[in-house]
């Protein structure tokens, strides 16, 4: 036993004095190739608690953030994972890396689509830029992922004492943030032309897709397997319940995990209500669930905020809906040729000038009817939008009346 305590010890002292090396500006590659040498991987707890001691020895976070980067390309490939805990279909942090997979599907297309451009010196920006558009949309999704990192899987860390890596991870994940957001703004630069594209990618768009294949890396070496071993199963069940509060990315998980070894009534019934009181009754949650989806409509809430927080799951859906859309943006649910349509009518929603507004289109046979409605609160302040569509076919094929019984 002391000799394997020795062992790790020795580790991390040369795994310290490696990171150390790269604060003091030595080649990255170098230091990589030391790492090899010297180490034949390391185990990824080791990892961790090198980057909680150098925060306790005094190095700030702010350094720490700056070698992130640098810091996880000489890691990567070089952390021992075998002794990580099997991860379960559907579990949380299953989901975490199924939305993964989604992310880097992305930040790949959106490399072939800069290289497209970059090699095409006649290339029409107008089909280019709302392709480009789209994906940075669905990117900026990472958004919900890593806020279910920082208000559901960080303070159960923190609970356990490990507080370096969230603290350090969580300013990668503004400085992710910032990078998209930057990126969809050039986006929408109107008439932006192909060179100044090309400047501003290397700028800010492919720093940005560099930063979320990063973060990727981070999680998979070293923050999940920390978790899976850190978390209790109550703690996880807790994490599932909440996750989609705030929403999944890109991605809808199929199997529903189910914890072992822990009673989940009991937990439930000291997590939730008798039920949902109204002025004129009340539900319970599956009751409701059921009304709603029983009404012979499609029902889409944005809330105030412009955030899609919930929709019906009707067995004769009109338009398909993913649970990845809860607490994205309405705009980025939508392709960039409709989006000002959809500003509009959030524009006359909010500002009093409308509350109703219709459409109906032809589907094949089928007439829809699209309507959006304003909801406000007693004090006549906008809550949100309501998105009712319903197949209108059946009702416009009506004659005559029906007075008797008849299920047909």
């Amino acid at each position: 036993m002391s000799e394997l305590i020795d062992n790790s010890k020795d580790r991390k002292s040369k795994l310290k004095a490696l990171i150390l090396k790269l604060h003091d500006g030595e080649n990255p590659e170098k230091v990589r190739q030391d790492l090899m040498d010297t180490l034949d991987g390391v185990p990824y707890g080791e990892v961790v608690e090198v980057e909680q001691e150098l925060i306790a020895e005094g190095l700030p976070e702010e350094e720490i953030l700056k070698l992130c980067d640098i810091h996880s390309a000489v890691m990567h490939g070089n952390v021992d994972l075998s002794g990580a805990a099997d991860i379960p279909t559907g579990h949380p942090l299953d989901i975490f890396i199924q939305e993964n997979k989604e992310l880097k599907k992305v930040t790949a297309q959106v490399r072939n689509l800069l290289k497209a451009i970059e090699d095409n010196a006649d290339a029409d920006m107008g089909n280019y830029l709302p392709l480009l558009l789209e994906k940075f949309n669905l990117l900026l999704d990472v958004d919900k992922h890593y806020q279910r990192k920082e208000y559901l899987v960080f303070p159960y860390l923190e609970q356990q004492g490990i507080t370096g890596p969230p603290q350090v991870m969580w300013g990668k994940h503004d400085q992710v943030r910032e990078l998209l957001k930057g990126s969809i703004e050039i986006l929408r630069t109107p008439e932006i032309s192909r060179e100044e594209l090309l400047a501003t990618a290397e700028m800010i768009m492919t720093p940005a897709i560099f930063a979320v294949d990063e973060m990727v890396i981070k999680e998979e070496e070293i923050l999940f397997p920390m978790s899976m071993d850190n978390l209790s199963e109550t703690d996880w069940y807790h994490i599932n319940n909440q996750t989609l509060e705030i929403g999944y990315c890109i991605y809808d998980p199929q199997t529903e995990w189910k914890p072992t070894g822990i009673d989940t009534e009991t937990i439930d019934a000291e997590t939730t209500g008798s039920g949902i009181q109204l002025p004129t009754g009340s539900f319970q949650a599956d009751e409701l669930m059921k009304v709603l989806n029983t009404l012979p409509v499609d029902i889409t809430f944005v809330d105030k905020n412009d955030k899609v927080k919930y929709f019906s799951q009707s067995a004769d859906r009109i338009f398909t809906r993913s649970r990845a859309i809860i607490n994205r943006d309405v705009r980025h649910c939508h392709p960039p040729s409709s989006v000002h349509i959809v500003e509009k009518i959030l524009e006359d929603f909010k500002s009093g000038k409308e509350t109703y507004a219709p459409f109906w289109i032809q589907m094949g046979p089928k007439l829809i009817h699209i309507a959006y409605y304003a909801l406000k609160d007693n004090n006549g302040d906008y809550m949100g939008t309501l998105e009712v569509s319903q197949d209108l076919t059946g009702y416009r094929a009506l004659e005559g009346e029906q007075r008797i019984l008849s299920y047909e």
